[in-house]
């Protein structure tokens, strides 16, 4: 039923004070969070994370930008946690993002979109591997669970 995903609080966010109101969206839904951890990330760790966008024209910087300052990686879990983390971030574009979203309140430009979401499950696997070590993830019994899940 539960499933992990990977959300980082990217360096315009962390600069911009964000971190509280962003987690706060994902725990007032009901995710649990797993992991947390504040990096600069290095350049390795993000062309790794972007290897999907090696060649293209925003790569270098896409990498530059990540690789700026901290980033604040997490891993949440809770029933379709990937697919709904998604459509809380927003799209892509924060001028195309809707109002409520992370994007839409908070981003005002696709280079500063303030957040990163897995898009798959299997993608969130690899991304989770990538920042964190095993030992590093936490498992516990929330006492909130039957209270969210039928």
């Amino acid at each position: 039923m539960n499933e992990q995903t990977f959300i980082a609080i990217k360096p315009d966010a962390v600069q911009r004070g964000l971190i509280g109101a962003i987690i706060s969206r994902f725990e007032v839904k009901g995710y649990t969070l797993r992991a947390m951890k504040l990096i600069v990330p290095s350049r390795q760790l993000a062309e790794e994370h972007y290897a999907e966008h090696k060649g293209k024209p925003f790569f270098e910087p896409l990498v530059s930008f990540l690789t700026s300052g901290p980033v604040c990686a997490m891993i949440w879990e809770g029933k379709e946690v990937v697919k709904t983390g998604r459509v809380m971030l927003g799209a892509t574009n924060p001028l195309a993002s809707a109002p409520g979203t992370i994007r839409g309140d908070y981003g005002v430009d696709v280079g500063r979109n303030v957040c990163h979401g897995s898009d798959s499950v299997e993608s969130a696997k690899r991304e989770i591997a990538l920042w964190f070590e095993p030992s590093e993830v936490l498992s516990f019994e929330r006492t909130m669970q039957p209270w969210l899940y039928e």
